[in-house]
């Protein structure tokens, strides 16, 4: 079998699985329902699609990552607790190529989750009427589909690497439980942990103003905060934009996505 097969049959394998599964088709219809809620919980349904993605920031700050978690917290654990690992070694498959298939076919199932319900809000604000005069005083005169689509990608992007984050704990754990204690740490140092450790840093005089915008980036819930205000939020305020770098934000999104998918093939190569 070639390495490019066997990525190939490995990502078909994981769309077939979460297909035939009911509870992946709970987790999309939840983020709709939460995404839905927030949006007119928060009013951005009636204003456009700058403030829809003001409202949608902050909870997708832990939203997608918890989606992105639930989805691939298990993936390698469960193949190698099925003996699946030992059975694709006489094949041979590389570790890095069963990595990338089942990243792929996982990553394939994220993009669904994440982007369909975005793109049902899309289509809902397409039908509104458009924003008044006063709305885009505030918003600088800026209010764009193309706004709303920069979020989504951006979304996306944040959901990939902490779906490599949990890929990475999958692969380290030696047992479900073990991946479940692995999961809640993993989602709490990326929504909320590396900021507490920053900001207190910051707070105790440890680190300096003209480097805490830096280092946020180090985040990947700050990296992802920060690309967002720098590329879409700015036509929501009548401020500058330096709210956060943005080269270094996609530094650190970048360099998250691949220590954590090398961390997953290291760990494969071990266990076979």
């Amino acid at each position: 079998m070639s390495n490019r097969t066997a990525v190939q049959t490995l990502l078909v394998r994981e769309l077939v699985t979460l297909a035939r599964s009911r509870a992946y088709y709970g987790l999309v219809a939840g983020v709709l329902l939460v995404s839905m809620g927030v949006l007119f919980a928060g009013g951005g349904a009636e204003v456009g699609y700058a403030p829809a993605a003001v409202d949608l920031l902050l909870p997708y700050e832990l939203l997608v990552p918890a989606v992105a978690v639930a989805l691939g917290y298990r993936t390698i654990t469960d193949d190698a607790r099925r003996g699946e690992l030992d059975v694709l070694k006489t094949y041979p498959v590389p570790p890095w190529a069963y990595v990338l298939g089942v990243y792929a076919g996982r990553a394939l199932a994220l993009g669904v989750a994440l982007l369909g319900p975005l793109a049902v809000i899309g289509v809902f604000l397409s039908t509104q009427s458009p924003p008044d005069p006063a709305t885009l005083a505030t918003h600088q005169g800026v209010d764009s589909p193309t706004l709303f689509v920069r979020f989504g990608a951006l979304t996306l992007v944040y959901g990939l690497v902490t779906l490599a984050l949990a890929m990475a704990v999958s692969a380290v754990a030696w047992s479900r439980r073990t991946a479940i204690v692995l999961a809640v740490v993993a989602l709490t140092v990326v929504v909320a942990g590396i900021d507490l450790v920053l900001l207190r840093g910051f707070g105790t005089g440890w680190i300096a103003d003209q480097q805490l915008t830096t280092l946020l980036a180090m985040s990947p819930a700050s990296a992802y905060r920060g690309l967002v205000f720098e590329t879409v939020l700015y036509a929501a305020f009548d401020t500058e934009t330096g709210y956060a770098s943005a080269g270094a934000s996609a530094a650190g999104l970048l360099a998250w996505f691949g220590v954590t998918l090398a961390v997953s093939v290291v760990a494969v190569k071990r266990a076979s």
